[in-house]
């Protein structure tokens, strides 16, 4: 079992920046995709950006490109969002994903296994 735990989110002007953090225990893998989503009120859950735990290169989503950042520090199993120019529609809850296929690179939320909790990131003035 993988539990998975975010923290850092939020109230934020719009144009602000935060950095969300996702810190992974149990029996994690190495081989793992690491992704991020978000939910906002009324809306399906999106697909905001995946890094696989052994490689170097986030992918993300057309609406954050650009904007938001996903790193990671394999000594301490957290990958990081950095979220920069937010603005009103960056509003949702935000979750933490493992995906254990790591050659999958998927972008929807049934193709990952584990999921945490969710953190709120709200965008207001």
């Amino acid at each position: 079992q993988v539990q998975l735990v975010e923290s850092g989110g939020g109230l934020v002007q719009p144009g602000g920046s935060l950095r969300l953090s996702c810190a992974a225990s149990g029996r994690t893998s190495a081989t793992y995709n690491m992704g991020w989503f978000r939910q906002a009120p009324g809306k399906e859950r999106e697909f905001v950006g995946a890094i696989p735990w052994s490689g170097v290169i986030a992918f993300y989503a057309d609406s954050v490109k650009g904007r938001f950042t996903i790193s990671k520090d394999n000594a301490k199993r957290t990958v990081y969002l950095q979220m920069n120019s937010l603005n009103y529609e960056d509003t949702a809850v935000y979750y933490c994903a493992a995906d254990k296929d790591p050659y999958r690179r998927s972008r929807l939320a049934n193709a990952y296994d584990y999921w945490g909790q969710g953190t709120q990131v709200t965008v207001s003035s």
